[in-house]
């Protein structure tokens, strides 16, 4: 009898008498200790964790999709480029993978966050708009330019991934395996190797509050994002399985690849070779280049993927006037169809309409802005005219519209 009573005084699991333990909650037949409670807490979370893991990667396969297959989908899209559609096909596919990766073993893959090297207007922010609607998963695009080292005026880095939170309308699952694309990151290189007395805010500083979210932590996001309200309960974001994308024009990195490469080359002898480097000096970049211009290596080695775009030449400028699904010309002629007008363009008019755009040095954005200023006239007079049923532009309409035009003026200066 003195046996069964001391008993009921001991947890059921291990046996551990109620004088020595904090707590024992006491059931219908058994009873359970505060250290054995814990223990089963945890255990009950690390199972429902890989429950979620599991119901949560069952929708992150690529539908049967190979690079080669993610590339044909950009192509309709972008036109050139094939290098940094090649490289980020194989970089998209294996994240996706890693995500998808559900073996027991030691062998973890590491994330392959992207950087895109190249000039303003050569397609960085649309092939990242592509991927990410060719995926179907929360896509946020920032500006670095607007972040600054925390306490000081400008934004948190954090406010990052409170754009991709309402993207999804506030799901963390699907913001967990979402891409954020962060434009313009040459701007918050490092100003200078010299130490200064002045902290460089929104330079080095922030990208020291980059590397943790570009490696992969748990974050507490505010939800509206900003410090403008500090009393919002924050959201807790793993951002280890979010893809990153970074893309800046880095003005002035070929000038320090040239000195890296040595094209200063005394004599006619390799003129030729020289002159062709030079063209595109932006193929030959590599890390060493980006340390060079200010990023520090900590956020160059987090951005193991380096992608190069080319500038776009003539040929490219027509083909994007003309080829996408969703090409300028093919906008333009969708606008007219709608008031029943039939819509051509010669081809030595888009030749000069290429040529503008080349000598303006805006890339692909140039075109439109040409475009907008040839066709603000005949979508001015011809809707409502039940007369004409075909408009023709031809190269001396271009012309003479340019010369009108403010953009003309601009060129002349």
């Amino acid at each position: 009898m003195t046996k069964n009573k001391r008993e009921d005084n001991n947890c059921s699991f291990c046996g551990r008498p109620k004088a020595e333990a904090m707590m024992l909650v006491t059931g219908l037949h058994a009873r359970i200790c505060d250290i054995c409670a814990e223990q089963a807490f945890a255990i009950v979370q690390e199972e429902t964790r890989k429950i979620s893991t599991k119901s949560k990667n069952a929708d992150l396969d690529l539908g049967g999709r190979t690079p080669k297959d993610i590339k044909s989908y950009l192509d309709e899209y972008i036109i050139g480029q094939d290098e940094a559609k090649k490289v980020l096909s194989v970089a998209v596919y294996n994240h996706y993978k890693r995500l998808g990766q559900q073996s027991s073993d030691d062998v973890e893959i590491e994330k392959s966050n992207i950087l895109f090297v190249g000039p303003t207007g050569t397609g960085k922010t649309l092939i990242a708009k592509t991927i990410a609607r060719l995926l179907n998963v929360p896509f946020a695009i920032v500006d670095a330019t607007v972040f600054t080292e925390a306490g000081y005026v400008g934004e948190d880095v954090e406010s990052i991934l409170s754009r991709l939170l309402q993207v999804c309308d506030y799901n963390v699952a699907q913001a967990e395996k979402g891409i954020i694309y962060i434009d313009e990151i040459d701007k918050i290189a490092r100003k200078s190797d010299n130490p200064s007395i002045t902290r460089d805010v929104s330079g080095e500083g922030v990208q020291q509050a980059l590397l943790k979210l570009l490696e992969g932590a748990d974050v507490l996001v505010p939800p509206q994002g900003g410090r403008k309200h500090p009393e919002q309960k924050l959201i807790s974001v793993n951002t280890r399985n979010i893809l990153f994308m970074c893309g800046g024009a880095f003005s002035g990195l070929d000038k320090i690849i040239a000195r890296r490469v040595n094209t200063q080359v005394i004599g006619y002898k390799n003129q030729e070779h020289t002159e062709a480097v030079k063209e595109n000096m932006l193929q030959y970049v590599n890390h060493i280049d980006l340390r060079s211009f200010g990023l520090i290596p900590e956020l160059i080695g987090r951005l193991p993927v380096l992608v190069h775009l080319n500038d776009l030449d003539k040929s490219a400028m027509i083909k994007i006037l003309t080829e996408p699904k969703n090409s300028l010309i093919k906008q333009y002629r969708k606008l007219m169809e709608m008031e029943g007008i039939e819509l051509e363009f010669t081809d030595d008019a888009l030749d000069l309409i290429a040529d503008t755009a080349i000598e303006f040095k805006l890339g692909a954005r140039g075109l439109r802005s040409i475009c907008e200023s040839v066709l603000t006239d005949a979508m001015y007079e011809l809707p409502g005219n039940k007369k004409i049923k075909r408009f023709v532009i031809d190269k001396e309409y271009v012309g003479s519209k340019l010369s009108e035009s403010k953009i003309h003026k601009l060129k002349a200066a």
